[in-house]
């Protein structure tokens, strides 16, 4: 049978995609936590307030163009402008290979980029927007109907045991450091997570947060010298974690069941 579409072109043409999501989500990150509109004014130099021309916003292309700084006052631009760009571009394609077309890449796609724009917005604030994350838990439920990898319930039950296990953490954490740990944030994120991953999904993404998360933590405290008073937020770390199990979490749980001769 004749292929309709080339698949390189396909990809190339997914990877694209991404980049110019990348560069609204740019926008996104930047005004959202600013409480900013994020259509209204055009995209512009933060510095000299000149708005950018269209060639001067080709995502990842016009950076390179530019040598990384404003056409107008030649002011550096940030490193991640392009990266944003091409992580979202990278992130789409590795789904497209993974899952191919169909819901489970659309679905995903959506869920890899909430994550995306979370992980940068907390890294930033300290503050993951609701605005982000309660839509996503509704669309992460409601997306369960079509998902052939993940059923209605099992999106419930991670919604719960997501937000569940984290508010129990908060509150134990409260109690005996009569500080707070872990904000109301994380926690709608996980259940999020668990929303478009299910329970096996949030035990992958602490597993691996935690780990990576405790790994930076401990450099984070060396670097500075501020011992436990360091801090550092866990959304991008949990983010992390659930792109690991939608690539690799099924991977993973087969060999540990097989491990443990079950």
């Amino acid at each position: 049978m004749t292929q309709i579409f080339d698949p390189t072109a396909v990809q190339w043409l997914v990877f694209v995609c991404g980049c110019c999501l990348g560069s609204f989500f740019n926008v996104v990150i930047y005004r959202l936590p600013n409480a900013q509109s994020i259509v209204i004014p055009a995209s512009h130099c933060p510095a000299c307030q000149v708005p950018i021309a269209f060639y001067d916003n080709i995502p990842l292309l016009s950076y390179v163009l530019l040598r990384g700084r404003c056409r107008h006052c030649r002011v550096r631009i940030s490193l991640r402008y392009p990266l944003v760009e091409a992580l979202t571009g990278v992130l789409l394609l590795m789904l497209l290979r993974r899952y191919g077309w169909g819901p489970a890449f659309l679905i995903y796609s959506v869920f890899a980029c909430l994550l995306l724009v979370i992980s940068f917005i907390d890294w930033d604030t300290f503050l993951i927007p609701d605005v982000l994350s309660l839509p996503g838990i509704l669309i992460g439920f409601t997306t369960a109907l079509f998902n052939p990898r993940l059923s209605w319930l099992e999106s419930l039950v991670g919604i719960v045991l997501g937000g569940g296990v984290f508010y129990l953490v908060a509150w134990g954490y409260q109690r005996l450091r009569r500080q707070e740990g872990l904000g109301g944030g994380d926690i709608k994120l996980l259940a999020m997570i668990g929303a478009f991953c299910g329970w096996p999904g949030v035990v992958f993404t602490i597993l691996l947060g935690s780990l990576v998360g405790t790994v930076v933590g401990i450099a984070v405290m060396w670097k500075t010298h501020q011992g436990l008073t360091a801090r550092i937020p866990f959304g991008p770390f949990l983010a992390l974690g659930a792109v690991g199990y939608i690539f690799w979490g099924e991977a993973f749980f087969n060999w540990y069941l097989g491990r443990m001769g079950l």
